[in-house]
């Protein structure tokens, strides 16, 4: 019998499951990221996970034929590594990855994706349709997005294509995104900027009424969600919310011509309704070529996981056909 592997790869945890040919998960380990103090340090905790995983199977790592992994970016393909990744200490500049799990499976067939990448290949992968033309959104800390169009995973000619999270949505470009440049969709909508947005609205109109904390420093987008219905200020926060995410989605329908937009992501998950029922209601409005089915993954936060083991058992494609 032939083994698989999926990797995921965060910022806060990294995973590993392992699955026979058919797709049973029959091995899976999970541990904090490493912090540091290097890259390599990083790597090894992903090959301790990996390790783990198979012996919770009851296998060697030389068993494993095909392996993929969904990561946190951005990525220097051609080397197999994460380079200068955002949200880890500044001391870890390069996560070497494909190479040494290649050495640990004796395998060179290892497909390295940016953790929304992976997302699209596990969507594809368990959709009923396993549709050719697809993409998969998050909103979560960030926005970005997986792609697949025309069969083709769109992974970029560095791996860091979907970056969909800064596309221009606002040109007065009012708040500055963490990658620095100003007006980004990520600005306004993700979990990470949620609060400053917040705050900028409450000092556009100081008349609104508000018992949100804008002032305390644990402020987070949670507590936006949280005040829906009962706050003025929350209540107007998440209708601007939904004007600037229908605006960024439309851009990615017009983009790629999806048949099904699917949400994943901690603000998208836990806020379905104000959320995703939002963008689904404003998008039907603005697009002007056929209308997906937005939906919310059922993978919930195992998305990325097994999007990497898909992208395992079908040489990184989500193409069920591949198995």
């Amino acid at each position: 019998m032939d083994y698989y592997a999926g990797v995921d790869l965060g910022a806060t945890n990294v995973r590993a499951a392992v699955a026979t040919d058919d797709g049973t998960t029959v091995g899976i380990d999970r541990r904090p990221t490493p912090r540091g103090p290097t890259g390599i340090d990083v790597t090894e905790g992903v090959l301790r996970t990996v390790r783990r995983a198979c012996s919770d199977a009851g296998i060697a790592p030389e068993s494993i034929v095909a392996a993929g992994i969904g990561s946190i970016g951005p990525f220097d393909l051609a080397e197999g590594t994460v380079i200068d990744p955002a949200n880890l200490p500044d001391s870890i500049d390069r996560i070497p990855l494909t190479g040494p799990v290649e050495k640990l499976i004796d395998s060179d067939e290892v497909h390295l994706h940016n953790d929304t990448t992976a997302g699209v290949i596990g969507e594809r992968f368990h959709a009923d349709r396993n549709p050719d033309d697809m993409v998969y959104i998050t909103i979560s800390s960030g926005i970005g997005a997986g792609v697949c169009c025309d069969g083709d995973i769109m992974g970029g000619w560095d791996g860091n294509a979907g970056e969909v999270g800064h596309y221009l949505v606002d040109p007065r470009e009012r708040l500055t995104c963490g990658c620095g440049h100003d007006g980004h969709w990520e600005a306004y909508c993700s979990g990470n900027g949620i609060p400053n947005y917040t705050r900028l609205l409450a000092e556009d109109d100081p008349t609104i009424t508000t018992d949100l904390p804008l002032e305390d420093p644990d402020f987070t987008a949670k507590d936006v969600f949280d005040f829906a219905g009962e706050d003025e200020l929350a209540d107007y926060v998440i209708e601007q919310l939904a004007h600037w995410n229908a605006i960024g989605v439309t851009n990615v329908i017009h983009s790629f011509a999806p048949i099904v937009v699917s949400f994943g992501g901690a603000v998208a998950l836990h806020n379905e309704e104000l959320v995703v029922d939002a963008i689904r209601d404003r998008v039907s409005e603005m697009v002007m070529t056929n209308m997906p089915e937005i939906r919310v993954t059922d993978l919930g936060d195992d998305v990325v996981l097994e999007g990497a083991l898909a992208s395992a058992l079908t040489g990184g494609t989500g193409d069920r056909r591949r198995l």
